[in-house]
């Protein structure tokens, strides 16, 4: 609490005018005034959905009291619908107990700062949250609310569509002869410093509720408590006065919603940007002699900055990164023209998990993966007498394939050198697995696991988020990214659902997802790209996609 006071203190003390805020777009929203009443299957589907943690609030172990849901229905009904129709939220459910955990165990456990402080609610509280976040979540889908570039905790949105997004529009830019320039911004503590009395002007003016449905949120965030709880010993309850609940369901959608007009500040000096949750990223497009960008790219940061200090929240300008991409002699100029407005440049930087270098040939990142997986796949391997294959498996998929397939996506268009580095770690992953000694082939091996190679797996997902922009279960970005082809006369293939793959120059362009992903899409045979639903769509591609190595 001391540090998100310390940056409210800052952001006050430094913060002189009114500052420049933007007006919601007219729209011809309905408000929204009241909740409905939701019913014993609505709320069996809420119980499903949560998970089955437990913290010291809970009176019941909340595995043991799902089981009886059946038996308590009618009282959580009850508890729920009072809350929903009468605009209040239970004044004994906003405590929280926080536990303190250890970051790494080789971490020196004296020291508070190698602790991440881990909030937990009364499992209660999540069941009406969860209803209240249905029903307000579809009205913001409804009347077009959310900012279309606004990716983190939403459905059909994910970090890998982001990048996708983004690292699509930087090939392209490269691929006409053009440099970019990406800034990845940093917020401090950006959830903990949200304004309770500026986020409820958000929700009238920018979303539209009122009545009972506001002042609802009104007493959900007003009174909050926490306390923290280490062993037997606890503290004494501390009143939150600011932030959005932490470890709560409707934290992050609340946060979204805070953060709405930063895109119209944006977009309102023309600049290129992409959001999850709290990293934002702005990018802009340089034409050979043309540095006008640049100067409204510095504008742009500074409009930033200044709406950010005026609703409480802190650009950390220390730790934002600037990257330059394009031909090689052409980005010592931008980057002397970025110091001009001091933004200094790097070559490599982390966004949203993955290491993004200033050639696009993800050399950082794939060495990182690496590192990291063998460490895991030697652990692994130490145990592997003391289980069994089928729990190793889950070992090698939760701890191994989940950094191979993370954002692979962007993978699209590497040199062979560069998948062949992440197949060397499957190729173990598959020794240790099946006890197999290194001079024996693997093919056979990966074949008898029924595990797609690195490089199929990267189709599987490009084709997976095609599939997904085509059948309305993708962000409208990325289906923006494709266009349906249409024959200049009618032909056979008019109905079977290929797509038009532009015209592209040098390999850059190539790996850009919206000519890479056309291109793939359209050898597919029609069965495959007609499939009635994503499962079929999943089963029929990696059999095909299985045949591809190994037939």
């Amino acid at each position: 609490m001391d540090k998100v006071k310390n940056i409210r203190q800052t952001i006050v003390s430094s913060t002189t005018s009114s500052g420049y805020e933007p007006y919601p777009l007219e729209t011809s929203i309905n408000p929204m005034a009241q909740f409905q009443p939701i019913n014993s299957k609505e709320l069996q589907d809420i119980l499903c959905q949560l998970n089955s943690s437990s913290c010291c609030l809970d009176i019941l172990p909340t595995s043991f009291f799902k089981k009886v849901s059946k038996i308590l229905e009618p009282a959580l009904l009850q508890i729920v619908n009072l809350s929903l129709t009468s605009g209040v939220f239970p004044e004994p459910l906003k405590t929280a107990v926080i536990k303190p955990l250890l970051k790494k165990d080789s971490l020196d456990k004296t020291q508070m700062n190698n602790y991440r402080p881990i909030s937990n609610l009364p499992f209660l509280s999540k069941i009406i949250e969860k209803a209240v976040f249905h029903q307000l979540n579809e009205f913001l889908i409804n009347n077009n609310c959310y900012d279309v570039f606004q990716s983190g905790f939403r459905q059909n949105h994910s970090t890998e569509t982001a990048l996708t997004k983004v690292t699509n529009d930087i090939r392209l830019n490269t691929d006409s002869g053009n440099m970019s320039v990406l800034v990845l911004l940093d917020l401090s503590a950006a959830f903990d410093t949200v304004d309770h009395a500026i986020l409820l002007r958000r929700l009238e003016n920018w979303v539209g509720l009122t009545g009972p449905v506001l002042n609802w949120f009104k007493t959900y965030l007003e009174n909050r408590k926490y306390f923290v709880s280490i062993g037997n010993f606890t503290s004494e309850p501390i009143e939150i006065t600011c932030g959005v609940p932490q470890g709560s369901i409707l934290g992050p959608l609340l946060f979204n919603i805070y953060m709405l007009p930063l895109a119209q500040v944006i977009k309102n000096n023309n600049i290129s940007y992409h959001s999850y949750a709290d990293n934002t990223q702005i990018y802009i497009r340089l034409t050979p002699g043309d540095r006008g960008p640049v100067q409204a790219l510095g504008k742009c940061i500074e409009d930033i900055n200044d709406w950010m200090c005026h609703n409480l929240l802190q650009l950390n300008k220390n730790k934002t990164e600037v990257i330059v991409f394009g031909a090689k002699e052409k980005r010592l100029d931008v980057t002397t023209e970025l110091q001009s407005i001091q933004l200094k440049t790097t070559n490599q930087a982390r966004n949203l998990g993955v290491v993004i270098d200033t050639d696009l040939n993800f050399d950082k990142h794939i060495k990182a993966v690496t590192k990291s997986a063998y460490y895991h796949l030697k652990n692994i391997s130490r145990i592997k007498d003391l289980m069994s294959k089928q729990d190793l498996e889950k070992l090698v998929h939760a701890f191994i394939f989940s950094r191979l397939d993370y954002c692979n996506s962007v993978f699209t268009g590497l040199p062979k050198k560069s998948i062949r580095k992440l197949q060397l770690i499957q190729n173990s992953a598959a020794r240790v697995l099946t006890r197999t000694k290194k001079v024996d082939h693997i093919s056979p091996v990966l074949r008898s696991l029924h595990w797609l190679p690195v490089c199929q797996r990267i189709d599987f997902k490009v084709l997976l988020l095609v599939y997904k922009a085509l059948n309305g279960l993708a962000p409208k970005y990325m289906t923006d990214l494709l266009t349906q082809y249409v024959p200049a006369r009618p032909l056979r293939s008019s109905g079977s659902g290929l797509l038009s793959v532009p015209r592209v120059r040098t390999k850059h362009g190539e790996a850009a997802f919206s000519f890479y992903a056309p291109q793939i899409w359209n050898r597919l045979p029609e069965n495959i790209r007609s499939a009635e639903t994503l499962s079929v769509f999943k089963s029929r591609l990696k059999t095909h996609l299985f045949s591809v190595p190994f037939d």
